[in-house]
């Protein structure tokens, strides 16, 4: 390796060398001018029928989760009005409806709110104050919560439009084989309050949205703090800044679209959004995705799809590595 020292022209004495750097990998990256949706939509152009996610035995293609935001954004914009900047909370465990629901978000030119599913609906309550939220897309599971939370606040300060999705809707139920068979609780459907929009009937309208009106300096996701010290306090990221790491990330990992990327690390996380979502459509890579860790879905996923990123914490390769099972599952 050349000596890549430097030296100190006041003292003349040498100074540290530089790091050793992958010669593989670029010093800096050249971030696109662009909006995090232009990103689907040169995916989509390039890879139309190539699968985006697979969920559950379900593929979705790159053109049909383009498809399908366009729609959600049309019933953002027309249905809830919503306008360029407006903040729409967005509650769900990891699904396509969620990739679908925040790319939609961002076409209409509003701010994506990720909120932990886990939430209760004191908690709820601070996010739909603080961001002073009209609309929430939420997973049906949430409706009592959400119905609470906004039960708790001041006319003028709940929820004018609430859409909410059943997890079952984007699987397939009848499997060859038990390498990715939906659990239970992913098939069930819960009852929505009276006024709640149905995924399925928004998305069944076609709404065309505006013309895209997003900058790459505009606000585009506001995800939240966990509030160890006080309330929990949102973090404001704007296009140019998520754009960074989808790009940074992909480089870093030599991703690209032959590569299909596990997704498990929660999507309303920053790590789990920008690796199992962001940085997949912006690199035309496949995302196997797993609504929550379990480390027997993980090993047959990986067997099957020939995984080949995955972004994790260590529990979860301990957790995996630790499992009976884990002999039978080929994680080369």
């Amino acid at each position: 390796m050349r000596d890549e020292s430097t030296t100190d022209s006041s003292s003349g004495l040498s100074a540290s060398p530089v790091p050793y750097w992958p010669a593989d990998l670029p010093r800096e990256i050249v971030v696109p001018e662009t909006n995090l949706w232009h990103n689907l939509e040169v995916s989509a152009a390039r890879f139309p029928t190539k699968p985006l996610v697979i969920f559950f035995g379900r593929a979705f293609s790159f053109s049909e989760i383009r498809s399908q935001a366009e729609a959600i954004a049309g019933w953002l914009q027309q249905e809830a009005a919503v306008r360029k900047g407006h903040r729409v909370l967005l509650c769900m465990q990891n699904c396509p409806q969620f990739m679908v629901a925040c790319y939609g978000i961002l076409r209409a030119g509003a701010v994506v709110v990720p909120v932990n599913p886990m939430n209760k609906a004191e908690e709820l309550k601070h996010y739909i104050l603080d961001t002073k939220a009209s609309v929430a897309i939420y997973g049906s599971e949430l409706d009592g919560e959400i119905e609470s939370a906004n039960a708790r606040l001041a006319g003028d300060q709940r929820l004018k439009h609430r859409l909410a999705t059943h997890y079952e809707e984007a699987c397939i139920h009848d499997h060859d084989g038990p390498a990715d068979a939906p659990p239970a609780w992913i098939l069930a459907r819960h009852e929505l309050a009276p006024g709640v929009v149905h995924w399925q009937d928004a998305l069944s309208r076609a709404h065309v949205p505006d013309a895209v009106c997003s900058r790459a300096d505009d606000l585009a996701i506001m995800p939240y703090t966990s509030g160890t010290t006080g309330l929990t306090k949102g973090c404001m990221h704007s296009h140019r800044t998520v754009m960074h790491t989808a790009v940074g990330g992909g480089r870093w990992l030599s991703i690209g679209p032959e590569c299909t990327v596990l997704a498990v690390l929660p999507l309303f996380h920053g790590t789990g959004m920008v690796y199992g979502m962001h940085g997949p459509i912006y690199n035309g890579s496949t995302v196997i995705m797993m609504p929550r860790w379990d480390r027997a879905l993980a090993g047959r996923l990986i067997s099957h799809y020939r995984i080949t990123h995955w972004t994790n914490i260590s529990t979860m390769i301990v957790d995996l590595l630790s499992s009976p099972s884990a002999a039978k599952f080929d994680l080369s």
